[in-house]
């Protein structure tokens, strides 16, 4: 007697087809991972190019001001400072921190804006750039410091407010009126004849975490419209 039924035969994978399907899925999802990733990261540049674009601008804007009200200030006829100790020079050294640009700039100005005594708006005053390093991560950190000539800190590198941050190095450059370029500059010196630069160059140069091999550096040359000239003061 035959059997009206048949089993029917069920084809099932074999373990090579498995393999391939998993290598394959492993392949697409790792390309997918991978392009997500790449995404993020580039978000992430730009944001970051967004934020260093933003302080260097504001940097920039803020040093060329300052610098376009600095100038030198003369009592009873001497350039020298007096009695009091004040120091009236315009003083910019190179200085150095990890083999890197870390300079410093500091110079009378009639330009006062302290953040601490917002009444203040005018008189004159001590304004000094200067750089410390972050020691997270040993990027520069560059100050902005507004002093009245009346009080004079204790340390020149202190009282000041962040400008910027991130930054790679600092550099700063002077020219006299005859084109000629100087990494210091001090107008007490014989050197200076008691003038101010004709124009100061500022290099900034910011680092991108995700990005180091592509540093941004942000440039501009600021004329000094009082260069050799200076203000009578009365004490």
């Amino acid at each position: 007697m035959l059997n009206k039924y048949r089993q029917t035969d069920i084809d099932g994978f074999t373990l090579l087809e498995i393999l391939v399907a998993i290598f394959i899925l492993t392949v697409v999802l790792t390309t997918i991972f991978a392009i997500f990733i790449d995404t993020f990261k580039n978000i992430n540049y730009t944001e970051s190019q967004g934020e260093i674009y933003q302080m260097a601008w504001i940097a920039l804007e803020r040093i060329q001001e300052d610098l376009e009200s600095g100038f030198l200030l003369k009592i009873d006829g001497n350039f020298q400072n007096g009695e009091d100790d004040i120091d009236r020079s315009f003083l910019g050294e190179n200085e150095m921190i990890y083999d890197r640009d870390a300079d410093m700039l500091s110079f009378f100005s009639t330009k006062q804006l302290s953040r601490e005594n917002e009444d203040k708006k005018s008189g004159l005053s001590r304004i000094s750039f200067y750089v410390k390093e972050n020691d997270e991560n040993k990027m520069f950190v560059l100050y902005r410091s507004d002093i009245s000539e009346r009080d004079a800190p204790s340390d020149e590198k202190t009282g000041g407010a962040i400008l910027c941050e991130n930054l790679d190095s600092v550099n700063l450059i002077y020219y006299n009126s005859e084109g000629d370029e100087f990494e210091n500059w001090d107008s007490s010196k014989e050197e200076f004849n008691g003038k101010l630069p004709a124009m100061v160059v500022i290099r900034l140069k910011f680092l991108i975490e995700s990005a180091s091999e592509n540093p941004l550096i942000f440039e501009t040359g600021v004329l000094l419209p009082t260069a050799g000239n200076y203000v009578e003061w009365e004490e």
